[in-house]
């Protein structure tokens, strides 16, 4: 029986009592974890208070609808999360090396560290740190004011932080799941896990995930309904082209899961039998709607990453991206064969041949379209006045290892080979080898790309090539050696091996996996640096890199409302045509009133009670749980009763502004692209685009 207060949760819950009574490494390790957890919250609220920064936190952020800063609030959520992860890795493959001999860690230490390591670097750092550049680029690339419904913008990211929020807090209360990051049942049972484990993946999933629904609705509908005017769909940059696909997968992807999770929820909550071993359970069940989420994910995370190297791609080279249509229909041709291919990730499973077959040519055919954009980034940069910024160092990486990735991806879309590898490291090497350089290389050359845009200021170049370059070194050293042995028969998720021939090799791995813990520390301390230098680095006028979209016509930061006016395209890469044509930087003939949402703290109070209520299901507080979704539900009728919820900016104030920030404009030199590193470059290019139409593709 529970505690009728509070519930299962008791002393054992603890990780540092359970250290306490049982002082084994794997004990020692969970404990030190949840003290970082708790000493960097307790610093958190030290630092906040000290400076006094709890006003404007709130006021500024917490609170805000505004896009952008719900953006950057995403992106700093994934990069807090992916500490964690990164670190998580480094243990694994720590724990691997050592593993001839049994290793450090208990096997159920290992399997809990796989399962949160994969939960977190999917959904809590691919997802949020997507959603964040999403958020802040789109509506600026499309000439919008703010996305189409800023309050649900805000509700999303609080339950996107909840689900954060329940996995960090199995550091200290609990222990996180066992099942990998898809929690396969009936392991992930009640018969076979009692505890708090799965419950904790369950409700991160189930409330993170409606928030990433309510995001994709919102993203479709701003492109939808918010595009400036003349932005017709075949003017939208090619990121924005990513965004609606991605989007749609975000709509018709998620529910399954959501769904499977809520099964498995009512299989260990009330006693039914969807997924058990015994009376008409059917664990195969939830496999296919796992995976009819699983595969589109990989694109959801892939497609926005594709067009941010297509941004990247075609700025740093100085030219249009080369064949927009064929990206267009490329990206379109992806977003519907990813609900095709699903079942190629059980080929072993029991269906017949035919299917088989049926799927192993669906996930071949995938290949093609993804091909066709290599082709045309390449022919991109062919004879492109290039230059090897950070974010070109990164999508150098990206083109070498993501063929690799995705060449391997082909040969498992063979039934033969995927029964020969299946459940062994050649898998683990495949997915990193895509997953890696395919998203992760992508989003930090989108945050090293926008983010003068962000905050008026550069990030400091050397730290972030030093960086980017041990990102793609030791990921080559972490994950190409998994491919020698999973071909030899390593399996996965094994905390201990007995052939001593892949010691060796998996020493490489550690080796690499300290290459990429010094690649994230190059990074921790490439923001440090670029802060405490910002006035060297800034960029207020806005244009840093000759950028081509409308996000670079306006000042670094954006105001609030983003346009003084709302722009009028004409052109596909409509800022570089207004600046070829002279027509950049041209003030408008009048200014209007602009009418803005007002902040309101209904996202937070989701957070909040959402969080409470994933920690009372977890651990069987009912009253809790009764009580946090009672004040949510109410939270949220209440706050349709509000009839002022937006404010006007006045045309003075606008005209104001906008005329100062020409003025400093036509008062700054521009800089070419040899100096767009250094300290003379205050945001404005210098033309370097031939005027007239460029030749035809």
């Amino acid at each position: 029986m529970s505690d009728p207060i509070l519930g299962r949760l008791d002393l054992s819950s603890l990780s540092l009592w359970r250290a306490f009574e049982n002082p084994t490494t794997s004990e020692l390790i969970g404990a030190g974890a949840a003290s970082v957890v708790i000493l960097g919250a307790l610093g958190a609220v030290l630092i906040l208070t000290v400076f006094r920064l709890w006003v404007p936190l709130w006021r500024d952020w917490l609170t805000s609808v505004d896009h952008k800063r719900i953006g950057i609030m995403y992106c700093a959520l994934a990069l807090i999360m992916l500490a964690r992860g990164v670190i998580e890795g480094v243990l694994m493959r720590t724990q691997q090396a050592f593993g001839l001999h049994g290793g450090f860690l208990t096997p159920d230490h290992f399997s809990e560290l796989f399962s949160t390591h994969g939960t977190i670097m999917i959904f809590f750092v691919a997802m949020p740190f997507i959603a964040g550049i999403i958020n802040y680029v789109m509506p600026l690339q499309i000439g919008a004011r703010d996305m189409a419904f800023p309050v649900m913008n805000q509700i999303s990211l609080g339950l996107t932080a909840t689900g954060a929020a329940l996995v960090m807090i199995s550091l200290v209360l609990g222990e996180f799941a066992t099942g990998g990051w898809a929690n396969y049942p009936p392991y992930t049972g009640a018969d076979f896990q009692p505890g708090p484990g799965p419950d904790y993946w369950i409700w991160a999933i189930v409330l993170a995930g409606i928030g990433t629904t309510l995001s994709g609705i919102n993203f479709a509908v701003t492109i939808y309904k918010e595009r400036a005017p003349g932005m017709t769909f075949l003017r939208m940059p090619i990121f924005c082209w990513t965004v609606i696909c991605t989007s749609i997968i975000m709509i018709f992807a998620l529910p399954p899961l959501t769904v499977a999770a809520l099964m498995l929820a009512a299989d260990r909550y009330l006693d039914f039998h969807f997924f058990t071993n015994d009376l008409g359970g059917n664990m195969m069940n939830y496999v296919n709607l796992f995976w009819l989420f699983g595969h589109p994910e990989v694109y959801l995370l892939v497609i926005p990453c594709y067009g941010i190297f297509s941004e990247v791609i075609s700025t740093f080279s100085g030219k249009r991206i080369y064949g927009y249509m064929s990206m267009v229909y490329a990206t379109m041709s992806i977003a519907v064969l990813s609900f095709c291919v699903w079942l190629h990730h059980f080929f072993t499973m029991g269906q017949s041949a035919n299917v088989n077959v049926a799927f192993g040519i669906a996930s071949m055919a995938i290949a093609v379209p993804t091909g066709i954009k290599v082709y045309n980034w390449m022919a991109t940069i062919f004879r492109g006045r290039v230059r090897m910024t950070v974010p070109m160092i990164y999508a150098a990486g990206f083109f070498y290892l993501f063929v690799i990735g995705g060449l391997t991806g082909v040969m498992l879309a063979n039934p033969v080979i995927s029964f020969q590898v299946h459940n062994t490291l050649f898998l683990v090497a495949h997915f990193h080898n895509v997953i890696i350089p395919g998203v992760l290389f992508g989003l930090f050359a989108g945050y090293h790309f926008w983010f003068p845009k962000a905050f008026g200021f550069r990030l400091h170049e050397g730290w972030g090539r030093a960086a980017a370059i041990l990102w793609i070194v030791g990921f080559s050293f972490t994950f190409l050696p998994l491919y020698w042995l999973g071909l030899h028969g390593m399996p996965r998720r094994s905390a201990s091996f007995s052939d001593p021939a892949f010691e060796p090799v998996m020493l490489l791995a550690l080796f690499g996996a300290a290459l990429i813990l010094s690649a994230f520390t190059c990074l921790a301390v490439q923001l440090w640096v670029s802060i405490r230098n910002r006035d060297k680095l800034a960029v207020p006028l806005g244009d840093p890199w000759n950028g081509r979209a409308l996000e670079w016509s306006i000042p670094s930061p954006p105001p609030a409302y983003n346009f003084a006016i709302v722009p009028q395209v004409t052109d596909r890469d409509e800022f570089a045509e207004a600046k070829a044509n002279g027509r950049a930087y041209a003030e408008p003939e009048a200014y209007e009133d602009i009418e803005m949402p007002n902040n309101t703290a209904i996202g937070m109070i989701v957070c909040i009670c959402a969080t409470l209520l994933g920690l009372a299901l977890v651990f069987w507080i009912w009253w809790l749980a009764i009580l946090s979704f009672a004040v949510m539900i109410v939270s949220l009728v209440g706050r349709t009763f509000r009839t002022e919820d937006s404010h006007v900016i006045p045309a003075a104030e606008i005209a104001a502004a906008h005329r100062a920030w020409l003025a400093k404009i036509q008062a700054a030199p521009p800089v070419d692209r040899l100096e767009e590193t250094r300290e003379r470059n205050l945001g404005r290019a210098m033309l370097e685009r031939p005027v007239g139409p460029e030749p035809a593709e």
